[in-house]
C-alpha cells in the first residue's frame, strides 16, 4: 500500500523520534544504516521531510537531522501525504484507473475497507505513538 519511500521515511522518523530526549542529530548515513536503506533514498526523503516540518536539518560540523517535541505529535498521516500523496488512499487494490463504487474490480469492496482502515491507523497515531514501542525495544525498525 505504501511506497519504499514513503515506509523508510515513517522508519526514519521514528528513528529521530528516539534521539529525542538526549537531542542528538543523526547524519543521512547513520539513519540509512540504522533501518537499512539506501542513503540517496534517505537523503532524498529527509529533504521532502524537512520541506513538510515533518523534522529539522542543521547545517556544519554539529549539525543532521532532527526532530522537535512538537514535531512528534504529528500523525503519521502528515508522513505518508508529504510523500506518497492523498491519492495513495484512494488508488484501486489492482491498480485499475476507473475503479470506483460504480465501476468496481474484483477487490474493490474488501480492498476499500483495509485501505480505510489503514488510514484511520495513519491518522490516529502520532509519530510519538509509534516511537514509544520503539524505545522500549518492543518494536524494531529493521529486520
Amino acid at each position: 500500500m505504501l511506497s519504499i519511500t514513503c515506509k523508510t521515511a515513517i522508519k526514519a522518523t521514528i528513528y529521530l523520534a528516539s534521539k529525542l530526549e538526549s537531542e542528538q542529530k543523526a547524519s543521512i548515513k547513520e539513519i540509512a544504516e540504522y533501518i537499512d536503506a539506501s542513503e540517496h533514498t534517505v537523503g532524498k526523503m529527509l529533504q521532502t521531510l524537512v520541506k513538510e516540518n515533518i523534522i529539522k536539518s542543521a547545517k556544519g560540523p554539529s549539525g543532521g537531522f532532527f526532530i522537535t517535541a512538537s514535531q512528534t505529535q504529528l500523525s503519521v498521516l502528515k508522513i505518508v501525504l508529504a510523500i506518497d500523496g492523498e491519492d495513495r488512499f484512494n488508488e484501486c487494490g489492482l491498480g485499475l484507473s476507473k475503479c470506483s463504487s460504480t465501476h468496481p474490480c474484483p477487490i474493490h469492496n474488501d480492498y476499500k475497507i483495509i485501505r480505510d482502515g489503514f488510514k484511520k491507523i495513519c491518522v490516529e497515531n502520532k509519530i510519538a505513538d509509534l516511537s514509544v514501542p520503539f524505545n522500549k525495544g518492543v518494536a524494531f525498525l529493521m529486520g
